[in-house]
């Protein structure tokens, strides 16, 4: 075990004599809604002036100060450039356009089955709209899904006189899932056409659309359903007809495709291509077009290490990296035509960077451990701070907050190391038992821990802490920034190797004579409802308190894109689906657990809890549940604090 960092937060208004009750505890209130105890933020934009120069703004409410990076930070009449861009907009399941103040219906839909203009495949391979508007805003290409072979699921709505029931479309894995176009339509000829995807079979995903520089092509990454096997094609934006097919990728357990091209230049000759496939990690390549016309490719970002796409300008390429530690995020450059790779961020931490239009700044805000906030305006030259443009205060200053301590714990398999984070209870004395508590996600996209401020504290886990348990949090292989042999570990048996990872960190804390091993609970919210009760069956004898939210509990009742990227479907890997279900394990429960769900979820569908508390009353296994009306997948607004006061008390009544 390898411990990296132990930071104690000191409030520096007390003497070191102080005594916990001299300081203010979190309220639960606090603890939920109250943004003050957050790092103060300044929100910037970058731009233009009516000259072409670069100037950054500094919004306020409902205007924003412009600043020339060049002067010492005072505030300039700098006049943004004006544009206009044509609206499109989807109202219903129909698409739009505003032009010139009138309102143009681009799709007629009249069947509700088929939806113009959203997001598909469920948000899934970096979807977040449906709207792709040209270069030069006159054509736009959008998704069109048709549901209607996806099966409908019942949802209760308590607000009318009888209750009625509101059905909503969910493809769970092994069953018919959308089918999803693509159009274009042109506001000149307002007509439209359809790309012809021709790729897998109907089910097959359309993702990561890009427009080339010119407007005449469209890219598209198609994956087969199988989500093994993608396709790069372009198509002809006027016909709708494949120009070409550029490349493919496969792997055995999944690819994943998550962001669209790059262009290097306007000449459509060059882009930038991200893939975790090739090399191991999350990689930029960069693509040429040869002279016989050929598409070569090189690796740009040659470290073994994820990176993600920032920015692009002239000849360099910015992106963030892990290369320097898997718990912080670096900006640095590489170039694309010598391949030399400059670090731009030095400071230990997580970095969140944006690049100047004319790529000669960039905003560095970054937090670590200790370190609130802090926003410097720096040259991209080699990261040279030109000004600090805000250092926040200790927004926990005042309160009784414990000590957090960072490090890391090796994989069950040894070969990577894991990050945690532990909140000591308040007054700690190591001559004392604690109750200690294991907040749990473990799912994919996901990294619970990191060196931002508090390293990525859930204010809850300190509320906790103050009230005497020792709070343990711990990523596991399955989640982001550590390469794909890690994330991909999971494939075909989600929850496995992270009860593995979590039982190892498990193992750690129990190691420290100061943690009762007879008082250890566990608790998580969808994958982390899923990971709590999977570890309470899996290791009754370990876990003596539970509290699951929204929790997953067999993999054939979640939908297509996330369940048979990870599971495949239930027909090829029944024995994954097996080992992996909850109902199975449902006669193993010994400790005292609460399921808590949101009675409208439509992420993770009331049949999954539902379905445990049946198994539990069939096996004559007691189960606490509770149920919130009204809410989805998360409870949100005033009713949270309802509810961490509901998962509080289970602690206090059974754990304490």
């Amino acid at each position: 075990m390898k411990r990296l960092l132990i930071a104690l937060l000191a409030l520096t208004t007390l003497t070191c004599a102080a005594k916990a009750q001299d300081r203010r505890l979190l309220t639960m209130e606090e603890t939920v809604l109250a943004r003050g105890l957050s790092p103060q933020n300044k929100f910037l934009s970058w731009g233009e002036d009516d000259k072409g120069e670069t100037i950054y703004g500094e919004v306020r409410r409902d205007q924003i100060l412009w600043y020339y990076p060049t002067d010492g930070g005072e505030a300039k009449l700098a006049t943004p450039a004006a544009g206009t861009t044509p609206r499109y907009f989807t109202e219903q399941n129909n698409l739009y356009a505003q032009i010139d103040g009138t309102k143009i219906a681009i799709t007629a839909n009249e069947d509700k089955n088929i939806v113009s203009g959203s997001h598909v495949s469920r948000n899934e391979f970096g979807i977040n709209g449906g709207i792709f508007p040209s270069p030069d805003g006159l054509s736009v290409a959008f998704y069109q899904k048709d549901e209607s072979q996806v099966t409908d699921f019942p949802l209760l709505d308590i607000t009318t006189r009888t209750g009625s029931i509101v059905e909503i479309k969910y493809p769970m894995a092994g069953m018919p899932s959308e089918r999803v176009s693509v159009g274009v339509w042109n506001s000149l000829t307002q007509q439209t056409v359809w790309l012809n995807v021709t790729d897998f079979t109907e089910e097959r995903y359309i993702t990561n659309i890009t427009w080339s520089p010119d407007g005449k092509l469209i890219y598209a990454q198609v994956l087969n359903r199988d989500q093994n096997e993608m396709h790069l094609n372009s198509y002809c934006a006027t016909t709708g007809e494949q120009v070409e097919h550029l490349f493919s990728e496969s792997d055995p357990r999944y690819v994943e495709p998550l962001y669209p091209l790059q262009w290097v230049g306007d000449n459509g000759d060059r882009f930038i291509y991200s893939t975790n496939v090739r090399d191991g990690y999350w990689s930029l390549y960069l693509y040429e077009r040869g002279a016989d016309g050929a598409w070569g490719y090189k690796r740009l970002t040659t470290a073994a290490a994820d990176v993600k796409f920032v920015a692009l300008h002239g000849n360099w390429a910015y992106y963030y990296t892990a290369e320097y530690s898997t718990a912080e995020q670096h900006l640095a450059k590489v170039n694309i035509k010598s391949g030399k790779s400059v670090r731009l961020t030095h400071e230990p931490g997580w970095h969140n960077c944006m690049v100047s239009p004319n790529g000669e700044y960039f905003f560095d805000n970054y937090s670590s451990l200790k370190v609130p906030r802090v926003i410097n305006l720096a040259s991209t030259t080699k990261g040279e701070v030109v000004r600090n443009i805000f250092t926040a205060p200790d927004p926990t200053e005042g309160y009784n907050y414990t000590e957090i301590e960072l490090g890391t714990i090796p994989t069950a398999d040894g070969k990577w190391e894991n990050w945690y984070r532990l909140i000591y209870p308040i007054d700690f004395d190591p001559t004392k038992k604690y109750p200690a508590i294991v907040y749990v996600y473990g799912g994919p996209h996901s990294q619970m821990v990191n060196n931002s401020y508090q390293a990525n504290l859930r204010r809850w886990e300190m509320y906790m802490a103050q009230r005497g348990y020792v709070v343990f949090v711990m990523d596991n292989r399955g989640t982001l920034w550590h390469g794909a042999e890690y994330e991909k570990a999971i494939h075909r048996q989600c929850g496995k190797c992270e009860m593995e990872d979590q039982m190892k960190g498990v193992e750690w804390l129990t190691s420290h004579e100061w943690v009762d091993a007879d008082r250890i609970g566990v608790h998580g919210w969808s994958y982390g409802g899923f990971m709590t009760i999977s570890l309470m069956t899996t290791y009754p004898e370990v876990f003596k308190v539970g509290v699951a939210g929204g929790p997953v509990i067999d993999w054939k009742w979640y939908e297509v894109m996330y369940g048979e990227r990870y599971m495949d479907t239930p027909e090829q890997n029944p024995e994954g689906y097996a080992a992996t279900s909850l109902i199975n394990k449902a006669k193993n429960l010994q400790g005292k657990l609460l399921i808590c769900q949101g009675a409208i979820d439509p992420v993770v569908l009331w049949q999954h809890s539902l379905s445990f508390v049946r198994e539990c009353v069939v096996n004559n296994i007691q189960v606490d549940y509770f149920p919130y009306p009204r809410h989805e997948h998360n409870v949100l607004g005033r009713d949270r604090v309802h509810l961490m006061d509901k998962v509080t008390l289970y602690f206090e009544d059974y754990l304490k």
